[in-house]
């Protein structure tokens, strides 16, 4: 298991709903963190492993939180612009607008059904490796000026890119 970078065509899949957590999604969970770890990551979505699983792992520095089929219910009207960095686009990072709150519910590594509501760096990560189960990346949510700016950027990593086997 590692990092998939841009453009790989496993980053813009729309991800399954996992139907049992059984050793071998437990063995997922323990891979993504050990590398969400390694790289020094704030989350990690399944397909940025390679996994069309609905599955991230978030961790605003109050723990490891694991976060199996989920959705959020709601988002608040009040809106924040944070920079963002993303495994995926190696130093690539974008001002991204996101809502400030917001609502999710999920299955934890236990089976258990939780929701929980989110604010701060917690609430941000968890929209954006929402966004990766959905397909949509971060440079999806900025105006065709930022994507401008990192043009070059970009580019590069499309000329090193090799394709998933």
């Amino acid at each position: 298991m590692e990092i998939k970078f841009y453009p790989d065509p496993i980053l813009r899949v729309k991800t399954k709903p996992i139907k049992n957590i059984n050793p071998e999604i437990k063995k997922i969970i323990s891979k993504m963190s050990e590398i969400m770890q390694q790289k020094d990551g704030a989350g990690l979505a399944g397909p940025q492993v390679g996994i069309t699983q609905q599955i991230f792992l978030a961790d605003d520095g109050s723990g490891l939180k694991i976060f199996i089929n989920p959705k959020i219910i709601w988002r608040s009207d009040k809106q924040t612009v944070i920079e963002e960095g993303c495994l995926s686009f190696p130093g690539i990072f974008l001002e991204i607008k996101r809502p400030k709150e917001i609502k999710i519910k999920f299955t934890n590594e236990k089976g258990e059904e939780k929701e929980i509501q989110a604010d701060g760096l917690l609430a941000r990560i968890i929209q954006h490796e929402y966004d990766h189960l959905q397909g949509v990346l971060f440079i999806d949510r900025v105006g065709l000026f930022e994507k401008l700016k990192i043009r070059k950027k970009l580019e590069s990593l499309e000329k090193v890119f090799k394709p998933s086997v």
